[in-house]
């Protein structure tokens, strides 16, 4: 006979787990919930432009206009170098690179801020969302590079001054880079904003300010040795230096400086881990 009243071992779905390594993860975790993460990819696109008029059109006409903007006052009234680029192509290229970066920074320096009640009901690995938000930048990059292939093309075929390279194909480590930077960055800077709401408007004005020490506006070639150390301070200038060298011919590109990047983006990858994987315990008490 089958004894009664004895219970079964149960099958659990999902263990919740304190973390004992700092540096830990959880990327295993992190691809059980990939229809997660692309399911938040998909909001954020969608999200975006849902109630607009132009809809995905503002990924097209941003660039333009910022760079439209960026001719007429930094080329022809403040007559700034552009290496003997044509002015549009110059532009296009630093604004297309250093928009992706700028958004992923600034949206993932607010990810706990931002999703607090999300966070507060429902478990699912943590890091999902600022991943979500960098692969869902994926997508504007995308396009507005697209915007910079075309004008790419046509200057190509209409001048002589721009000379693509086989550098071109670093261009996925350039993104990984980028990419990795706003990531590591801004999950230092959401960590803080947990306990100082107002470093989000010291963020929003800071990323304004380092576009300026950035060579977008401007090439690298055209600062003095005095100061151009401090711009090859900033990870992003190699990058957008040997984007514009791959591309046009045009533009410094050394693998020192470009593995300087790389060692600065491993740094703030590391160091956001950690910082992540501390205030993800207890940010809730503070937010």
């Amino acid at each position: 006979m089958e004894q009664t009243g004895v219970a079964k071992p149960q099958k659990w779905t999902e263990v919740i787990e304190p973390k004992s390594n700092l540096f830990d993860l959880q990327l295993k975790e992190v691809w059980r919930y990939r229809d997660l993460l692309m399911l938040l990819v998909r909001r954020d696109f969608v999200a975006t432009y849902k109630q607009t008029i132009l809809g995905p059109i503002w990924f097209f006409l941003q660039p333009i206009l910022t760079t439209i903007m960026f001719a007429i006052v930094f080329g022809r009234i403040a007559s700034l170098s552009t290496d003997g680029l044509p002015p549009l192509l110059f532009y296009m290229a630093g604004t297309t690179l250093w928009n992706y970066f700028a958004e992923c920074l600034n949206r993932t320096a607010t990810v706990f801020k931002d999703n607090a009640a999300v966070f507060g009901k429902v478990y699912f690995p943590r890091l999902v969302m600022p991943l979500s938000i960098v692969i869902s930048n994926l997508v504007k990059l995308a396009i507005q590079f697209a915007l910079f292939a075309m004008f790419w093309i046509y200057y190509m075929l209409t001048t002589d001054v721009v000379h693509p390279n086989l550098y071109i194909l670093l261009l996925p480590v350039l993104v990984v880079l980028m990419g990795g930077l706003g990531f590591g960055t801004g999950m230092i800077i959401s960590a803080m904003t947990t306990k100082y709401r107002d470093l989000v408007f010291l963020l929003t004005f800071g990323v304004q300010l380092l576009m300026y020490a950035t060579p977008v506006i401007y090439p690298l070639s055209s600062i003095g040795e005095k100061y151009k150390w401090f711009l090859l301070i900033n990870p992003m200038t190699p990058i957008i230096e040997t984007f514009r060298f791959g591309f046009t011919g045009s533009g410094v590109f050394s693998w020192a400086y470009l593995g300087y990047s790389a060692a600065v983006t491993i740094a703030l990858l590391l160091i956001g881990t950690v910082v992540f994987n501390r205030v993800e315990k207890s940010f809730m008490d503070t937010v």
